[in-house]
């Protein structure tokens, strides 16, 4: 496995669906923490998922203190419009966590206070920030570089 991938809260089932694609031909493992959106196996996820469902490492979690009683001690980044830091300047490593907020909301302050915070820079507009899943995929495909794309051709 090279990533793990984390989605806080994900809303919109197309975007989990994309986002557990990308982890399939990644290597990466995909955590989903609760309270999600939607169900699980609503066709929009199986769909933006396609056939990749049954080759993902999948992880779910009831609640985000589950997630950090089981992995508190690891490297976890959170891809934040609040971070300070580009995603490119981070010093990624196999294994590391990257998380992901709800879609409109993002995480809230105690979760935000806890990781080092990561941003994908954009111009100042009136929107809030980039899709959820092509903004995993923008810094999941960083980290993977800087750790030499292993087991990927």
């Amino acid at each position: 496995m090279n990533l793990n991938i984390v989605l806080y809260n994900p809303e919109i089932p197309q975007n989990t669906g994309n986002v557990a694609r990308t982890c399939v031909l990644t290597d990466s493992k995909l955590h989903l923490i609760k309270p999600l959106g939607f169900d699980i196996n609503e066709k929009q996820v199986k769909r933006a998922g396609l056939d990749y469902w049954k080759d993902l490492d999948l992880e779910i979690h009831e609640s985000y203190e589950d997630f950090m009683s089981k992995y508190g001690d690891k490297r976890i980044f959170l891809a934040t419009t609040h971070g300070g830091t580009h995603f490119d300047e981070i010093s990624f490593k196999e294994g590391d966590f990257i998380m992901f907020g709800r879609e409109t909301s993002g995480v809230p302050e105690k979760v935000h206070n806890t990781h080092t915070g990561l941003r994908v820079p954009m111009v100042k507009s009136s929107t809030r920030s980039l899709n959820l899943s092509n903004t995993v995929a923008i810094v999941a495909y960083e980290a993977l570089r800087q750790i030499g794309f292993p087991n990927m051709k």
